[in-house]
């Protein structure tokens, strides 16, 4: 395979771009395709997302991590306060340049995820969250994270779940993703890209959680569609209870896979 980045282990990384900071926005805006942190009425999504990132932490620890798809960077970042090194990719060059100036602890390079530049064996970690689903290659993607991990590396992939995410549905609710995936569906896609070792695990509420979803109708998360559907003004106390919402408010478990929000699948590169 061509045009891949010829230098990175760890050490040398892609060049950064140089946007310089003055021009890019602190924030980067909200289209659906990607969540960031600082936003209130988003906060319930990025501590979602966060939960998981804060769980994935330690098996990032002291390696060589390449993150699949960065978006905003603040996982990235996160990430790269215990690897040796981090190296986030994304395909939107505006995302990138955020990224870039924004967490300069991440190498970061603009990138397409089913045509990696990274040579063979290069990488300990390959963590993509909320990602695959995004992608019309889930396979190829899959081939390519083997391809740049080393043997024994580790695959860390999350993605929402389809039971949960889009019940009902044959086609997701949300436009940015072309094929979400059951908890069968995503292990057997994980171990026929030659992954071992597949471990899946469903992110839940905990108990704070759940009892906010009592207070909206069985459901945080329906309420804030509902408001986002209606493009109407956030209730008070949905907003103030979305806004408090802590990563520690989610946990992850291997049992009741089907009821899981988000799935994560942890396997080994034979």
């Amino acid at each position: 395979m061509t045009n891949r980045h010829p230098v990175w282990n760890g050490r040398s990384v892609a060049p950064r771009s140089p946007t310089p900071v003055d021009a890019l926005p602190e924030v980067l805006p909200l289209t659906g395709e990607r969540t960031v942190p600082g936003i209130p009425r988003e906060n319930y999504w990025f501590r979602r997302h966060e939960a998981v990132y804060l769980a994935l932490a330690r098996r990032c620890a002291g390696a060589v991590v390449l993150e699949a798809g960065c978006g905003e960077g603040y996982g990235a970042d996160l990430l790269a306060h215990g690897a040796r090194a981090v190296l986030g990719l994304d395909y939107d060059a505006p995302t990138a340049a955020h990224v870039a100036n924004r967490y300069p602890a991440v190498g970061v390079a603009r990138a397409n995820l089913v045509a990696l530049p990274v040579r063979d064996g290069a990488c300990d970690v390959v963590v993509s969250l909320q990602v695959v689903e995004h992608l019309w290659d889930q396979e190829r993607f899959l081939r390519e994270c083997r391809r740049v991990l080393r043997p024994g590396g580790a695959l860390l992939v999350s993605t929402p779940n389809r039971i949960t995410f889009s019940p009902g549905r044959d086609t997701p609710l949300n436009p940015f993703h072309t094929r979400e995936l059951a908890p069968a569906e995503l292990g057997d896609l994980v171990a026929a890209a030659g992954f071992a070792d597949v471990e899946l695990l469903g992110l839940h509420h905990g108990p704070r959680l759940r009892e906010v979803d009592a207070r909206h109708g069985g459901s945080v998360v329906d309420a804030q569609v509902a408001v986002a559907l209606d493009d109407g003004d956030w209730p008070a106390a949905l907003l103030a209870d979305v806004a408090a919402v802590r990563a520690e408010d989610f946990v992850l478990r291997a049992d009741d896979l089907d009821a899981g929000l988000d799935l994560l699948t942890v396997a080994v590169r034979r």
